[in-house]
């Protein structure tokens, strides 16, 4: 009788950036999608594998799995959430702490789209999209029929390109995204233009048509509805510093993009993520609740 095939630490390593990755994507959040991988680490830690041919796979669906029960509740919980709910920034690049799949899919724009997808739709549209999953598959997470899984992928990527496009001519702009570079000279002069609180470059550098969402949750101050237009948000950022009196402000990576974080005595107070058009901010969404920027490095670990 041959030995069961157990899960090795070097396996672990290879795929463990898959699974995080499919569980950041369909929760949003970095605390729940480590809750998920640390359940997969240990129910494939004690999993006999002979019989999986497709390690990556297998790992993968049962995160989609936990994850879909964990959203499927997780829904109840941001429906009383005070205030608009944002994604819970993923710091990437080489000082991250743990490396995962970086695509647009991880994008913050594209995951507050996704927010408003039903938990099935999210689930489809990850694994199908991101993880070009078979729809059987997809459906044995969903515990659906394939073509019910087909259906809602389907549903969830025209909801998206829908969605996304609405909110583009809401903006009344067509402009090409803006390269890495042109977002980080943008996010430099906004630091600057906040630090100094000059208003009349804040609004040079805002879209007349400019949307401001904060994220507080109830425990740290922050708009409770989106703010519109560029004058209202230059207003908002002059007096946000002046209350929070920040000390320190870098540009870091989250979400596979640039972002401006926010720093009093070492500690991130908040942490922009922005969409930048035509050399002008046409979004911010400004993470202030301290649970969501846990997963930040401490300014002098940056």
């Amino acid at each position: 009788m041959e030995p069961a095939r157990v899960l090795t630490e070097a396996d672990w390593v290879v795929h463990r950036p898959a699974v995080f990755g499919a569980a950041y994507r369909i929760l949003g959040t970095v605390t729940e999608a480590e809750d998920v991988v640390q359940d997969v680490w240990l129910r494939a830690s004690a999993a006999d594998l002979s019989a999986v041919r497709d390690l990556r796979a297998w790992l993968v669906t049962l995160a989609a799995r936990t994850s879909y029960n964990v959203l499927k509740s997780a829904r109840v919980r941001r429906e009383t959430y005070v205030g608009p709910w944002l994604p819970e920034p993923l710091p990437t690049g080489p000082d991250a702490a743990a490396q995962v799949l970086v695509d647009e899919s991880v994008g913050t724009a594209m995951l507050v789209l996704m927010e408003r997808l039903s938990p099935a739709e999210r689930v489809a549209l990850v694994l199908h999209d991101v993880f070009d999953f078979p729809f059987a598959r997809i459906a044995d997470v969903l515990g659906a029929t394939p073509a019910a899984a087909r259906k809602h992928a389907s549903r969830a990527r025209a909801r998206v390109r829908t969605d996304g496009q609405e909110q583009r001519e809401q903006r009344d702009r067509q402009e090409p995204r803006a390269s890495r570079a042109e977002t980080e000279r943008v996010l430099k002069a906004f630091k600057a233009a906040a630090e100094a609180g000059d208003m009349a470059a804040l609004i040079a550098l805002l879209h007349p048509d400019a949307v401001y969402v904060g994220d507080g949750g109830g425990k740290a101050t922050a708009a409770r509805r989106p703010v519109l237009g560029a004058e209202t948000i230059a207003l908002l950022t002059v007096r946000s510093v002046r209350i929070a009196r920040p000390d320190a402000a870098r540009l870091v990576e989250v979400n596979g993009e640039p972002a401006l974080a926010t720093y009093r005595d070492g500690v991130p107070v908040w942490l922009d993520t922005v969409e930048v058009a035509d050399g002008r901010l046409t979004a911010i969404r400004r993470v202030a609740n301290p649970d969501k920027l846990a997963a930040l490095a401490p300014l002098g670990h940056i």
